[in-house]
């Protein structure tokens, strides 16, 4: 019951249907074509057998359909001379196309080989199924992109490094759902084979950017690298040979004062490019970050910036960074913050520059922000985020409104496109845990009407699990909500909370209005799902461990007080008179150290195999650590109850206070 209120509070009790399809309504696509018309047909065309396509069939969409159809029990497409699925040209918009399914015919018709393989994608959703298996109905679709650009920006330099399998995944998974662009963003990790040394032992090398962005372009997916040129730079001014073009000492801020930042970024911006167009596939953009220069003016450039200010200052930087990628037709990128500061950047920098803005709070409006680049003439993409970053599950509840107001905006204001951010900024956040909200930005970049969040839950299911079981998405939308519930303050993410002391009355205090056991029954009721949907069975696992660990955290906060007050009432009792009283609160305090012991080990399989699935292997250790180290001090606390119990009281007869026996606590 409790599950259904919070259900209805987020998005209101009347869309929930009994199954899937019915629901779900045009079938399950996402995103929801501009137009689809049921056509009469007596024979459906039935998957029983497996339908021909010609030999010049588009090889990634027939990769992307018997991926989906195969892992459903429907027989793949084959090649064939004699084809069952036609394809041909019809004049229109870019990406446009027309997929007409009637009788035993099925036809695409599409301007040019993008709009083919959206068409292909929506036939692969369209796949239903029903009481003689499974079918495609007969319909007529018209369909075509709302926003030229629906691009995926990528963190994989916080933590997460993907392997070259989950990479691909990722751009087969986002080229299903109609988007065309992946920019991955890029610190430290790219291993330039002129400066190698920031990167980790397993960093990305140019064979394998260049067999990504080959990859990606199979996929009509365009790859579109992000490298920092500015700030977050950490990690390559850590080293000695770098540190003297750091803004402050071993800081985060390349100083465009210093020689040694541009002879550096000359050479891993040349070679990441270089990597790229040796796949034959010279990107679209390279987006050079330039984003939070909050130090600039604060060390080296204090006098360039006392003299000239820091918006010419700044200028300057992507200038001169933005000849060293601006080739062969090749647009830069750049944040937009410090350009919401200073808009007169705008007047001294490349005119074909696109501007990503970035924004992740529940404006009213986006609309300034928008206009400030519109005011200019400058192109734009508008970049929300799916709030994943420092959660153990993305905060659906508040990134969905954000990204549909975002994009609608910039929509209205004929905006170049998509750049969808999902960031790792403590390092351990799964990006299986994304695709929700990533997903929805996704559909509502697609279309040119914002699909609803109660409509984009009735559709997610059959389209992204391959399951009209509408409770994969009741889940994901329970797991947003037991995070919003735990925000008793905007600095408690679900991390910092899942890994701060349970005990510390300071956040006892503040987490006491949390009911933690409507937590731990919402997330529990997550856990006795547990059915495997047909696809991507590993972002159902990862919602599976994130209602665990959610648990978990709730049941910290739980044993927090329990513990106290069992050993509290076991003190109150120590009168010689009631012994049994006093072992009993002793014992079981001791037990819930145990305890909080044993779940930490069993999350740590559970999240190295969630990892492992992803990532490559350079960070693992040092998020896992964080399981034995908490395991560790549960251990410790269990000992000094153990210890207290025999040496204090039995032998000594005495009995001192909780935090005697723990040590101290902040108050």
């Amino acid at each position: 019951m409790r599950r259904a209120l919070i259900l209805c509070c987020l998005f209101g009790c009347a869309f929930w249907p009994a199954r899937g399809l019915a629901a779900g309504g045009a079938y399950g696509l996402l995103p929801v074509p501009s137009s689809i018309v049921a056509l009469p047909c007596v024979h459906p065309v039935r998957l029983d057998h497996a339908l021909r396509v010609s030999f010049t069939f588009d090889p990634a969409a027939l990769e992307e359909i018997n991926e989906r159809w195969s892992a459903l029990g429907i027989a793949p497409l084959v090649r064939s001379s004699t084809p069952d699925i036609r394809v041909g040209y019809r004049p229109g918009v870019h990406e446009s196309y027309a997929l007409r399914v009637s009788g035993a015919a099925v036809s695409i018709k599409s301007a040019d080989t993008d709009g083919g393989f959206d068409a292909a994608m929506t036939l692969a959703q369209l796949a239903q199924r029903g009481p003689a298996g499974w079918y495609l109905p007969c319909v007529s679709i018209t369909d075509a992109p709302a926003l030229r650009w629906r691009i995926l920006s990528d963190d994989v330099s916080r933590g997460p490094l993907p392997t070259m399998r989950y990479f691909k995944e990722r751009i087969r998974t986002i080229a299903a759902f109609k988007m065309n662009g992946y920019s991955p963003y890029m610190e430290h990790v790219f291993a330039g084979p002129r400066e190698p040394l920031p990167a980790p032992a397993d960093g990305i090398t140019p064979s394998q950017l260049a067999e990504l962005s080959d990859y990606a372009w199979r996929f009509h997916v365009a790859f579109i690298p992000e490298q920092q040129t500015f700030a977050h730079m950490h990690n390559t001014l850590r080293f000695e040979t770098y540190a003297p073009a750091a803004e402050l000492p071993h800081g985060y801020l390349m100083s465009p004062v210093n020689p040694i930042t541009y002879r550096y970024l000359e050479r891993i911006l040349r070679d990441e490019y270089n990597a790229i167009a040796a796949s034959n596939h010279a990107p679209p953009f390279f987006h050079i970050g330039a984003d939070e220069p909050s130090d600039l003016g604060r060390g080296q450039t204090q006098a360039a910036v006392a003299q000239a200010g820091d918006a010419a200052v700044y200028a300057a930087h992507v200038n001169r960074v933005a000849q060293i990628v601006r080739v062969r037709g090749t647009r830069v990128m750049l944040w937009d913050d410090a350009i919401q500061r200073h808009p007169d950047v705008l007047d001294h920098i490349p005119r074909d520059s696109v501007i990503v803005n970035w924004h992740y709070g529940s404006q009213q409006t986006y609309v300034p922000f928008i206009r400030t680049m519109a005011a200019r003439g400058f192109d734009q993409m508008v970049a929300p985020g799916a709030l994943n970053w420092n959660e153990i599950f993305p905060d659906v509840r508040a990134a969905l409104p954000n990204e549909q107001r975002f994009i609608t905006e910039g929509k209205d204001a004929h905006v170049l496109g998509l750049f969808q951010t999902v960031w790792h900024d403590d390092g351990e956040s799964l990006y299986e845990a994304t695709w929700y909200p990533v997903l929805f930005a996704a559909a509502n970049a697609w279309q040119s009407i914002a699909i609803a969040p109660d409509e984009f839950a009735t559709r997610f299911p059959h389209a992204f699990f391959g399951s009209d079981e509408v409770s994969y998405a009741r889940d994901i939308v329970v797991l947003g909500s037991i995070v919003a519930r735990l925000k008793s303050a905007p600095t408690d993410t679900t991390d910092y909370l899942f890994w701060s002391d349970a005990l510390d009355p300071r956040l006892q205090r503040r987490l006491a209005a949390v009911d933690f056991a409507a937590v731990r029954r919402d997330a529990e009721s997550i856990l006795v799902h547990a059915v495997r949907p047909p696809m991507h069975v590993n972002a159902f696992a990862v919602m599976q461990l994130a209602a665990r660990r959610l648990d978990y955290l709730g049941r910290a906060y739980q044993i927090g007080s329990e513990a106290r007050w069992y050993y509290d009432d076991a003190r109150a009792h120590a009168d010689g008179k009631h012994d049994g009283l006093v072992f009993r609160g002793l014992f079981v305090t001791k037990y819930l150290f145990w305890e909080m012991r044993d779940n930490l080990e069993e999350l740590a399989s559970q999240y190295a195999a969630a990892w492992d699935y992803e990532n490559r292997r350079s960070h693992r250790a040092s998020v896992l650590e964080r399981y034995h180290l908490a395991a560790q001090q549960a251990i410790v606390r269990a000992d000094k109850i153990n210890a207290m119990t025999y040496e204090e009281y039995v032998h000594r007869h005495r009995f001192p206070t909780f935090d005697e026996v723990l040590g101290p606590l902040p108050q």
